[in-house]
């Protein structure tokens, strides 16, 4: 059975924005490591838009961000979605009945799967469906934004704790 995990880039006061830092490179090399790790990733549609940037090789990506891209376009993708008519290579659209086939892909799957988006993690935490949430804390102050958490959560327990990288921290956490 798969463990689905939810974890994302934020800063210290609780906001993700990926235009507002980056991984160094140290970070970035366990991002692409951890992508090939999975069997798979979930989608809400705007953080699936905002990865469909590795879809297509730029040329003035350097070696780092070709494997990020390879690694990435090699991996199962669901995307959730009421408006998207189509998803790109490797991708298949979740339009219905969004529990059940999380609960689906749960069951038949083993290892890791990755939730991607605020909001859509926030729903699946609400139906009991994320077993772990992994917080890569960056030493930024964005003072707004949209938050890692969408709403309340039920109480967590810190499993881990590791530095990756020069400045950033992963807190791992676990339903309580």
């Amino acid at each position: 059975m798969a463990k689905l995990v939810f974890g994302l880039n934020q800063s210290l006061d609780g906001y993700v924005d990926h235009t507002a830092f980056a991984p160094d490179p140290v970070l970035f090399r366990h991002f692409i490591d951890d992508v090939r790790g999975l069997a798979g990733s979930v989608y809400g549609r705007r953080m699936y838009e905002v990865m469909r940037y590795w879809d297509e090789d730029h040329s003035e990506w350097d070696e780092a961000e070709r494997d990020y891209a390879a690694a990435w376009r090699s991996q199962p993708k669901w995307v959730v979605s009421r408006s998207l008519k189509s998803v790109g290579p490797n991708a298949t659209l979740v339009e219905g009945e969004v529990e059940a086939a999380i609960r689906g892909l749960k069951a038949q799957l083993d290892g890791v799967i990755e939730v991607s988006g605020p909001e859509l993690a926030g729903s699946l935490t609400n139906l009991g469906l994320v077993d772990e949430y992994q917080l890569y804390l960056h030493p930024v102050v964005l003072g707004g934004g949209k938050p890692f958490f969408a709403g309340p959560r039920p109480p967590l327990r810190l499993v881990a704790s590791d530095r990756i990288g020069e400045d950033v921290i992963r807190l791992t956490y676990v339903p309580a």
